[in-house]
């Protein structure tokens, strides 16, 4: 019930954001614990940072962290040196290569590294955020706290009902940890029920304050580093206009549900680890209000819980929700444009019993295989225009996220959805498949495709992208 504290806040100046982050560990108090967490200078969630279009933004990354205390391992895909990191600006369509959003970096405890991401002119405004991404160790990083938020200004500046509205940061995670009050081990995110409770903006079950009639922007990230949530706000609809940072051209498109799924609540709003979501929500009459995260069936349950409160008080604010949104800023991939096509297999290999099972049991592929940093999987040419089939095996979902270029979600399952959505990052669903068409545009480099349940990605569902220029 304290009230909700939101991101402090850096812009840009003169078309560029020059910043320092500085990793180390702090002790934070959340949900009535003492733990003692890796950071982005000493706050969980990190700083909230705001470009626009064509801005530079330009990040001295220092690694303050403690010398690894282990190897690297023969078997890249086990979770090794924790305290080694990189830089991954999530959703953003900008170079994967040199010292832009290239995951490929090592940036090791006691030294300094540069960052220099250009975004172009005419990217995409929307929600976006940051994240670490180095192999073995972003699983528990990012299980830390080690998020922030990106926004990328301009986009709905033309419509008035949503440019009046108030904007509001929410970074929903789940908090984990182990007896000590740390996460320094994988144990401590394995099995995948070990989420202890939800927080936004590092505090559990904040309150939001809104007066009725009033209309507010919720700016929404799930940053948590395993599971779905499906959320719900008693006596209140939550009007998605924009998904991953992608405007939407109607109110309210949700994206798909697991077909094993329940939909009791036809309101609830489901986010995937990875995924972004901006609202609009429309106060009510004088009243406090709960926002939940309902029980939703990922192969396993996920969580559940209250997550914030929202209390509406105080004189009227009469607003109005706007009667339509601006068309959808990508075109439809039409069947002509198609110049190839994939089929991507997720899978596991895990004991009968895997509930009672050590993590070190258990193997995620993509296409019969482990992670290779060495090896490229997916061999893209520039300019091409392709639809991917991704099909999962396993009885648990997965969360499949792409870096550098979006995609439109034109069925599940099979079966062609009646509205397509893009996105950057989608549930798999357990047994079941999405199909999406992408446009490979502007970037040569190599990038990853994986499972953004990041306990899957650690312990292997990861593959390379090679997008090339003959």
């Amino acid at each position: 019930g304290e009230p909700l504290v939101e991101p402090e806040v850096r812009r840009s100046v003169d078309g560029v954001l020059e910043t320092t982050l500085r990793l180390h560990h702090v002790y934070k108090d959340v949900g009535g614990y003492r733990l003692h967490l890796r950071s982005y200078d000493g706050v969980i969630p990190a700083t909230t940072l705001r470009l626009r279009p064509g801005d530079r933004l330009r990040i001295r990354l220092v690694n303050d962290l403690p010398p690894n205390r282990d190897p690297t391992p023969r078997d890249s895909d086990q979770p090794h040196n924790v305290n080694t990191t990189n830089f991954h600006f999530h959703g953003s369509h900008v170079s994967p290569s040199g010292i832009s959003d290239n995951v490929m970096r090592s940036m090791l405890p006691g030294r300094g590294y540069d960052v220099e991401i250009d975004l172009p002119a005419d990217h995409t405004p929307g929600t976006y955020w940051y994240h670490p991404h180095h192999h073995g160790g972003a699983d528990i990083q990012i299980a830390n706290g080690m998020t922030g938020m990106i926004v990328v200004e301009g986009d709905f500046a033309d419509v008035p009902e949503i440019a009046a509205a108030k904007e509001v940061v929410l970074v929903v995670s789940e908090t984990v940890f182990d007896g000590f009050g740390t996460v320094e081990h994988f144990e401590t995110l394995f099995p995948e029920t070990a989420a202890r409770f939800l927080t936004i903006n590092g505090q559990r079950v904040p309150k939001l304050t809104m007066r009725p009639g009033e209309v507010q922007r919720w700016r929404m990230l799930h940053a948590g580093y395993q599971d779905d949530f499906l959320l719900a706000l008693s006596g209140h609809r939550l009007h998605a206009i924009a998904r991953d940072g992608i405007p939407l051209g109607r109110m309210g498109t949700r994206e798909y549900r697991s077909s094993s799924g329940p939909d009791d609540d036809p309101e609830a709003m489901l986010m995937a680890p990875g995924q972004r979501v901006d609202v609009l929500v429309k106060a009510g009459a004088p009243g406090t209000y709960a926002l939940r995260a309902l029980p939703y069936d990922q192969g396993y349950p996920a969580p559940t819980g209250p997550v914030a409160i929202l209390e509406v008080a105080g004189e009227p604010l009469p607003m109005a929700l706007p009667e339509k949104l601006p068309p959808a800023p990508f075109d439809t991939i039409r069947d002509e444009e198609i110049t190839g096509s994939r089929r991507l297999t997720f899978s596991a290999i895990h004991p009968e019993q895997d509930a009672a099972g050590h993590w070190q049991e258990f193997t995620f592929l993509i296409d019969g295989k482990a992670f290779d940093m060495g090896r490229v999987d997916q061999r893209v040419r520039l300019g091409a225009v392709e639809e991917w089939t991704v099909v999962n095996l396993h009885k648990d979902d997965h969360v499949f996220h792409i870096h550098t270029n979006p995609f439109e979600v034109t069925k599940v399952n099979g079966e062609p959805l009646a509205e397509t959505v893009w996105l950057d990052t989608a549930v798999l669903p357990r047994f079941g498949s999405i199909t999406f068409r992408s446009r490979f545009l502007d970037f040569t480099g190599r990038y990853v495709l994986h499972c953004h349940m990041m306990n899957h990605e650690e312990l292997g569902m990861m593959q390379v992208v090679e997008v090339y220029d003959d």
